[in-house]
């Protein structure tokens, strides 16, 4: 057997390089028991909470693959619901940064979340069309809601009602009566998308935004049902749930649709609308936290604010008008005007400033602080945070912005990356600034304002670096002063492509001018100083028939390789600039290639998707890999070896084998395409760049990849991404309308299955064991000492029944029903003698009667046509209702111990803040006193 080939694995060490993603929106959280100052944001699989005062990253929230795609804080401010592209959802801890609970019931990316107002519910809405309601406290889903037919936009809890408000872009509002789960109402007045939506005057009213200027409101009236006295107790308590609205309608408009005309609950009629200033569709609509202001944004970078009349308010505005009109009846001699007079919808809903940020906004967060100041804390397009503070005091309003977050990434697409030749210090370079980045700390220690830059490298000293523009420049910057210090017309074209020669006295560029360029670094004398500095000195050209996109010396510095745009390499003698061999094969352009380090090879990149590693001897081809599913965008061999990286338009960078033409690993972690890479000096680290504006650091270990485990671990992979890509389980009896079960079946809820399998297959193997055990006995009139099952011995040598009991406790409780729904009917019945069992003694009397009635419902049937059965489930109804109706005694007990403490403390606080209230006046009493006598003595 021939020797195996070890390769070492590279693990991803950090992601730095951005402020936060566009992709989910912007909110405040209560941290360390300050509100208005802390905001978390969306950063890629992650949450990064910031500290908007000193502009410091303060926790993470560590996901794990799948883009962040929606975010909630809970309304204590202790726990952030984050939903994520693959359609979960977790609930993190704002005080210990871990993850609590886990929810997998949609199939596509999440796009709105909302707790009710105590956070003991959660609702989310996906790109799956389908609404699923959570319970948070019990970690479990409550039920599916399905109805829309394109991308839930918003979602909203009622707080007086147990009703749920959505709206997608299938131009739908829908209204949900959650008692009985039916949609009892459906707007649909609008023509386009609705993108937003807002409930406002103690839900009394309702607003949403859509794709034109208009903000549409309506009013709600909560209908209270008239009972009829001749109908039987048990139809009104059936129906005393359901509702459908009544609708004025317009002329140019249908305003609703009822779905169950005979039941009433709430009458919805539109009020008018409120013009915004931007003509393109809302992005965003939102409140702050008391509904005091309304906020929303389009595509540009005008957020419009406004301010909502309450009740108070409006009374006394309407007592004006009605004196004014008065005043001005009596002037003209008419009669009592008092019934036409009457708020307009401007008047009630007043603009009160608009906020111009510095770049499109993506989303945005409003909260009155104490002090009267509304905080506004904007997400912008560019990978900025922007927070504005809006004295609201003031005759007229202006935001005046407070911090900004920006240091820690660039404001547009990293193009080129370099390591030191130290490997300490990373350069990256964008559409706008040039940054280094420390390695080890990852700080950004310099910011130096450039050009579109293409490529770059470190000057042999790491004093000075050089960067190649988009405009054909070439600008030199010095590191220590952070300042430019020369910028030559180096081509007439884009400069694609720099490389610094082998013996570091000078370097070679291409551009698109149909050249490569030869420079050298000299040393000429400053005119502002006595000592010399680095310049660059144009020595030699190459003029070609086509565009030049990438330049690679070989490490000998004998041959010189240069990528066309006729999709060929040319390779030259670097003395005399002669033709020595042309490398073809490519059907795109090759964008990217690097010869190894002994000059024996070189691998080329192309936007046809492939790599080829040639031969540098006779320029034969070796061997050509479909690499990606894009364009390869760079590639990079690792020093002293014959194993090359690619970066590709598909998210992944891959590493390969140059001699034995395998593929080795795929580092997954970008979301979008990468546009670079580059490897530290000494191979241990490799840092590359991505449209999702995020830097990420891979690190060698020395951990030895086995290649044949790492197929199989990819195969898995494969396997358990099919298992949740196929058919959901369909309970029996139960037809496809609007409700559903919450969770859906995933590779988890089938282990937990198996799980659950396994130990019944234990209990009834020891069962029988323990039966023939006791029949030895017998016959031999004496204890044989019987053996334990290590399984149990691990345990604590515990009965088999009880195991079962400790593996199903350990089911998560959102897999619950998932799990018990792909249990084969088999291990039905002795599940349910074990219930019998456990509920006698009084164990988990909540979790089993949960699990009992989901086992009675979807196998109802079965279970009714068994004779066996029908003992277990009469024992089963009798130790039931009596073990339920003791935990209830147990918890009415508790909860009027509770209550009485409740009134015991708030009588102990009304006592003392009389007794303050009376202090305090006793002091202002005496300090008047004091007062006077002063101005007595005086006079």
């Amino acid at each position: 057997m021939g020797l195996t080939r070890q390769y070492l694995r590279y693990e991803p060490a950090a992601l730095f390089g951005l402020v936060a993603s566009a992709r989910a929106g912007v909110a405040f959280v209560a941290l360390r028991g300050e509100r208005g100052r802390y905001v978390a944001v969306p950063a890629c699989e992650h949450v990064f909470v910031w500290d908007t005062r000193k502009g410091e990253k303060v926790l993470i929230l560590k996901g794990l693959k799948q883009q962040v795609s929606c975010l909630c804080p809970s309304p204590d401010g202790l726990h952030l619901a984050v939903g994520y592209e693959d359609g979960a959802i977790r609930v993190f801890n704002l005080l210990s940064g871990e993850s609590t609970i886990t929810f997998n019931g949609h199939r596509a990316a999440v796009t709105a979340l909302q707790y009710d107002h105590l956070g003991g519910r959660l609702v989310s809405g996906s790109k799956d069309t389908e609404v699923i309601v959570w319970d948070v406290i019990n970690e479990s889903g409550l039920y599916r809601l399905r109805g829309h037919k394109d991308v839930i936009t918003q979602v909203l809890f009622l707080k007086e009602k147990n009703l749920l408000v959505t709206c997608a872009k299938d131009t739908l509002v829908k209204w949900w009566d959650l008692d009985t789960q039916h949609c009892f109402k459906t707007l649909v007045g609008h023509r386009a998308e609705v993108w937003g939506m807002a409930l406002l005057s103690k839900e009394k009213r309702l607003i949403t935004g859509s794709a034109d200027s208009e903000l549409r409101v309506w009013d709600l009236t909560y209908i209270q049902e008239v009972k009829d006295p001749d109908e039987p107790e048990s139809k009104k308590s059936k129906g005393s749930s359901s509702l459908v609205a009544e609708e004025n309608t317009e002329e140019d408009e249908t305003l609703e649709l009822d779905e169950r005309p005979e039941e009433r609950i709430v009458k919805c009629s539109k009020v008018g609308s409120i013009l915004r200033e931007g003509r393109d569709r809302v992005v965003t609509l939102g409140t702050d936290r008391m509904g005091k202001f309304l906020a929303c944004h389009g595509t540009d970078a005008v957020l419009e604010v406004f301010s909502v009349l309450s009740e108070e308010e409006i009374q006394k505005k309407l007592e004006k008008k009605v004196k004014k009109a008065r005043k001005k009846a009596k002037q003209n001699s008419e009669e009592e005007p008092e019934r036409s007079v009457e708020l307009s919808l401007q008047e009630e809903i007043q603009r009160v400033a608009n906020v111009k940020a510095s770049s499109k906004i993506k989303s945005f967060d409003l909260i009155l602080s104490p002090k009267g100041e509304l905080k506004m804390v904007l997400l912008l397009q560019n990978n900025i945070i922007e927070l504005y503070n809006l004295d609201l005091s003031a005759q007229v309003p202006q935001a005046v912005r407070v911090s900004r977050i920006t240091i820690g990434g660039h404001r547009s697409d990293v193009r080129t990356l370099a390591f030191s030749s130290d490997n300490i210090a990373i350069l990256s370079a964008a559409a706008e600034s040039v940054k280094i980045w420390n390695r080890s700390t990852l700080q950004c220690i310099r910011t130096m304002e450039c050009e579109y830059a293409l490529c770059s490298l470190f000057v042999p000293g790491d004093r000075q670096v050089i960067v190649g523009t988009k405009t054909g420049k070439l600008q030199l910057y010095d590191l220590a002063s952070g300042s430019l210090m020369e910028t030559l017309d180096a081509h007439n074209g884009a400069v694609w492509s720099i490389a610094l020669s082998p013996d570091q006295h000078g370097f070679v560029t291409g551009g698109a001018d149909k050249c490569v360029k030869f420079w050298e670094f000299e040393l000429v004398k400053d005119e502002s100083s006595v000592q010399k500095r680095l310049s660059m000195k144009h020595v030699r050209v190459l003029q070609l028939d086509e565009d030049v996109l990438c330049v690679r010396y070989s490490p000998n510095q004998k041959l010189l390789a240069v990528s066309l745009l006729d999709c060929t390499v040319k390779v030259f003698y670097v003395d005399t600039l002669k033709f020595f061999l042309s490398l073809y094969g490519h059907k795109l352009p090759v964008l990217c290639m690097d010869i190894c380090y002994d000059g024996t090879l070189i691998a080329t990149g192309s936007a046809d998707r492939n790599v080829k590693i040639w031969g540098l001897d006779f320029g034969d081809c070796h061997r050509s890999l479909f690499a990606h599913d894009d364009s390869v965008m760079y590639l990079q061999f690792v020093p002293k070896s014959h194993l090359f990286f690619t970066a590709g338009k598909d998210s992944k960078i891959k590493q390969w084998d140059a001699d034995k033409f395998e593929h080795i690993q795929t580092l997954e972690g970008h979301h979008q395409e990468v546009w670079c890479l580059a490897l530290s000096p000494n191979g241990d680290y490799v840092v590359s760049a991505s449209h999702d504006k995020s830097l990420r650091l891979w690190e060698r270990t020395r951990e030895p990849l086995i290649l044949e485990e790492e197929r199989e671990m990819q195969r898995e992979a494969e396997y358990e991404e099919s298992v949740a890509k196929e058919e959901q389980p369909v309970v029996a009896g139960e037809r496809q309308g609007e409700t559903g079960l919450a969770g859906k079946k995933t590779i988890e809820t089938i282990k937990a299955a198996e799980r659950i399998m396994e130990a019944i297959e234990l209990y009834r193997e020891e069962t029988a064991k323990l039966k023939e055990h006791n029949a030895i006995c017998k016959a031999a009139g004496k204890e044989v000492p019987f053996p334990v099952n290590p399984i149990l011995r691990a345990y604590g040598n515990i009965t088999p029944s009880a195991y079962v009991l400790e593996v199903f406790k350990k089911v998560k409780s959102s897999e619950l029903e998932e799990s018990l729904l792909v249990l084969p009917f088999s291990y039905v019945p002795d599940l349910l003698r074990l219930f019998n069992e456990y509920i006698q003694q009084g164990s988990d009397v909540e979790l089993l009667c949960r699990a009992l009635l989901f086992l009675l419902k979807i196998h109802f049937g079965q279970i009714t046509g068994n004779q066996m059965l029908v003992t277990v489930i009469e024992n089963l109804k009798k130790t039931t209702i009596s073990r339920v109706s003791e935990a209830r005694d147990v918890l009415g007990f508790n909860m009027a111990g509770l209550q009485f403490l409740k009134r015991e403390i708030e009588a102990k606080e009304e006592v003392t803040f009389f007794a303050d209230a009376t202090e305090r006046f006793e002091e202002k009493k005496r300090k008047r006193k004091k007062k006077e006598k002063m101005v007595l003595a005086v006079l």
